[in-house]
């Protein structure tokens, strides 16, 4: 799929109550970006409900927000990396993010442990916080053996959120930057659900452009980017969508964490 006019697509924390500042985020975003000398800046970000693949992927992508496993597997060597925004929100540290797993109240486990085996909700099977994150903790317990008697993909973290609150699965790995979010703008979601563990920090959801950007364009959009972190006049929007601040993380640590897919 091609995006004739460019792509600007911020969709992985686009929760509907909070599109108003994000709206603002990225109308202030092409701001700087424009200011850097940068042309055929998108005007509005992409929400036609396309594929992200398609989005990320596209020739015509100026400017989109991934996840970490995606980034260094299916889009290794065809997008660009940017830095990475960091987010005040429990379990974040700096650039860094952890997964938060959840339980129903009533849930009688008081430990992961106790909770397995499970029916488990995953946003996506090449999420790394709803999926590959939660693997790499349970083996860190030594529960990797068998832990699911069911995996319900949900197609999204709020969606998992949803299925465990109604008693559709035990439990599931959520982005905690999508769990304060939701606690923001959708408080009753979260209502009778408990934290049962958090997942080690890995780095955390990056932006990135196009692979055949230019060196000095993509310097250009980092420090635009920068700029756009500093500006008090996004400030109100900043802080609805809990962005702290922009970090350059290497591609390197990615890979440490996700792994890389070598066939890419």
């Amino acid at each position: 799929m091609s995006f004739h006019n460019g792509a600007a697509y911020l969709g992985m924390y686009d929760l509907p109550a909070s599109r108003p500042a994000q709206d603002i985020w990225w109308q202030g975003l092409a701001g700087h970006f424009a200011a850097h000398g940068l042309s055929n800046v998108p005007m509005h970000l992409e929400r036609s409900g396309a594929d992200p693949y398609d989005i990320w992927l596209s020739p015509d992508l100026f400017f989109a927000q991934t996840c970490g496993y995606p980034l260094t597997h299916r889009l290794a060597g065809k997008v660009r990396l940017l830095g990475t925004p960091c987010y005040d929100a429990p379990g974040c540290d700096g650039p860094r993010y952890r997964s938060l797993i959840i339980v129903r109240d009533g849930s009688k486990a008081k430990t992961l442990a106790a909770a397995l085996p499970a029916r488990v909700a995953v946003n996506g099977m090449d999420s790394y916080s709803g999926w590959h994150a939660l693997g790499a903790t349970l083996a860190q317990l030594g529960l990797d053996e068998d832990p699911f008697c069911e995996i319900v993909i949900s197609g999204g973290h709020m969606n998992s959120i949803d299925l465990v609150r109604e008693g559709a699965a035990d439990l599931a790995a959520i982005d905690c930057i999508t769990f304060a979010l939701a606690g923001d703008v959708e408080p009753e979601r979260l209502a009778g659900l408990t934290v049962l563990h958090q997942s080690e920090a890995a780095p955390g959801l990056p932006y990135i452009t196009r692979a055949g950007m230019t060196d000095l364009d993509a310097v250009a959009m980092s420090e635009a980017i920068k700029d756009a972190f500093a500006d008090p006049d996004l400030a109100p929007a900043r802080e609805a969508l809990r962005l702290a601040g922009f970090s350059q993380v290497p591609l390197a640590q990615y890979r440490r964490f996700m792994g890389e897919d070598l066939i890419a």
